[in-house]
């Protein structure tokens, strides 16, 4: 066998992409993981801001918490625990409901544990991508991924044509490198042509997404009339739920910041309408602005006593969560001839969870190829 004999390039430094990654590391492949992001975590990033006044201020963005009933998954997710690197997040949460003004119910036990990265949700990620095996390299989009018939391999090509090596398996842990929401968004074809697998092609087409837009605040004060660090709510054209990112385990106090800082999450109604206005380009400042004073009105309309923040600002997830389940059973598309997997929480089930399962099956089918490669 040649020296990429068990060489893996996995695109995406999600969660599923980053356990996937992890996982072959550990049975002996040897990977390398890409992302154009300066660092780990897609929708488990951290945001990093500066206020006014200097302050440095740190927000869980995109996924809030996550919770695990899968044994597998319970299994791994103990494992971080015991590193350090996840911590049960124990509060309370409500529901409320806009036509009533109020709370339909508070929590009195939780149902199922929520755990949070420690110290943000991109801990977790940034673990795996940082362990013995894995090569992590960042800020490097993939802008091509062919496949070598002589060599039996593919060759990866960067978005600036940069050659980025030859593997023997592919792991693409981000849709959007196979869909044509890619040429939307940058004018260019899809990295990875899948021409060659027409099934996993009629999976792949229109994977409905759903959008949401994700306001960062910071307040001087603690909102203490809030009986809850996190609320669902209930009869809103514009709010879907917020958090408390502050509270969170091993998060910086208030006393040390100064601020109390909260997560708000838009409807998907109401975020397709914004799109719908300004399509998929990157959103101006005075959009993004515009965005983050509705829902921060709309929040402040519960009456419950929200003041000014002294920090405020948007992002756009315009593809925040699966509409569809693609392959729920299988948990990963998988093409044996050519060694691609795709994954990721469309596979499964739109939430970490999913997202995590869909990481290992690929895993698997990626390790039990190449050790049969390496038997022959």
């Amino acid at each position: 066998m040649n020296s990429i004999a068990s060489k893996v390039a996995v695109v995406g430094s999600g969660i599923s992409g980053a356990v996937c990654a992890s996982t072959l590391a550990k049975n002996g492949v040897s990977v390398t993981l890409f992302d154009s992001a300066r660092g780990p975590g897609g929708r488990m990033s951290r945001r990093r801001e500066i206020s006014e006044d200097g302050k440095e201020l740190l927000f869980d963005h995109g996924a809030p918490f996550f919770s695990a009933s899968d044994d597998d998954v319970l299994k791994i997710v103990g494992e971080w625990e015991a590193k350090g690197i996840v911590a049960e997040w124990k509060q309370s949460f409500g529901a409320f409901d806009f036509a009533s003004k109020g709370f339909l119910n508070i929590e009195q036990e939780q149902a199922s544990k929520r755990y949070v990265g420690v110290p943000g949700m991109n801990s977790i990620c940034r673990a795996l991508s940082n362990e013995t095996g894995v090569e992590s390299k960042f800020g490097v989009g993939v802008g091509r991924i062919e496949w070598v018939d002589d060599e039996k391999s593919w060759s990866l090509t960067s978005s600036d044509g940069q050659q980025l090596g030859h593997f023997r398996g592919v792991v693409a842990s981000d849709k959007n490198i196979v869909s044509r929401r890619y040429t939307e968004v940058t004018g260019s074809p899809p990295p990875l042509d899948l021409s060659f697998a027409p099934q996993l092609v009629a999976k792949l087409q229109d994977i409905p997404v759903i959008p949401s837009f994700a306001v960062m605040l910071a307040f001087a004060e603690p909102l203490s009339s809030i009986p809850v660090k996190g609320i669902s709510f209930r009869n809103s054209e514009i709010l879907s739920w917020a958090y408390c990112d502050s509270d969170k385990p091993s998060r910086s106090s208030t006393s040390l910041f100064g601020s109390e800082r909260w997560v708000l999450h838009s409807t998907a109604k109401y975020a397709a309408t914004v799109i719908a206005e300004t399509g998929l380009k990157k959103l101006s400042s005075e959009t993004l602005t515009k965005v983050a004073e509705q829902v921060l009105s709309e929040f402040q309309s519960t009456g419950l006593e929200i003041p000014p923040p002294f920090f405020m600002k948007a992002h756009r997830w315009g593809s925040a969560f699966p509409g569809a389940s693609i392959a729920a059973e299988e948990r990963c598309l998988w093409f044996g001839e050519k060694k691609v997997a795709i994954c990721g929480d469309f596979c499964v089930s739109p939430n970490v969870e999913g997202a995590i399962l869909s990481g290992l099956a690929a895993a698997a089918k990626l390790s039990a190829s190449l050790s049969l490669v390496h038997s022959l």
